[in-house]
């Protein structure tokens, strides 16, 4: 996961990519018992200006049931993030998601070593 940070001030920009990532952590994906950051389905995270967010995200698979809701999920938890107040998600298929780019809580969480 790329995190793009788009102004000077380094620390409390990093900052608010973290509270932006625990928010994201709270994001479930409803197939998969685990939330979509730590699935790695977060692709790049860029603040700008400190107060817009826009995400590149993926999905498990093209045909997920969910593509047309949890991009509006993702938006709204961000949105929740104190200071942020506009949001955008973009779904993106490349690099396709693998296994590969889950956390390895989500590793252990499903078992798959």
């Amino acid at each position: 996961m790329q995190s793009d940070v788009a102004d000077n001030t380094a620390i409390d920009s990093q900052e608010m990519v973290d509270r932006i990532i625990a928010a994201l952590q709270t994001v479930q994906d409803p197939e998969i018992p685990v939330n979509i950051y730590d699935l790695g389905l977060i692709y790049e995270i860029r603040l700008i200006k400190g107060k817009e967010v826009a995400v590149k995200m993926t999905l498990t698979t093209p045909g997920c049931p969910v593509a047309q809701t949890l991009p509006g999920q993702v938006e709204a938890a961000i949105l929740q993030v104190e200071g942020i107040e506009k949001a955008k998600v973009e779904i993106v298929w490349d690099p396709p998601w693998t296994k590969d780019r889950m956390t390895e809580e989500a590793r252990l969480a499903l078992n798959l070593w």
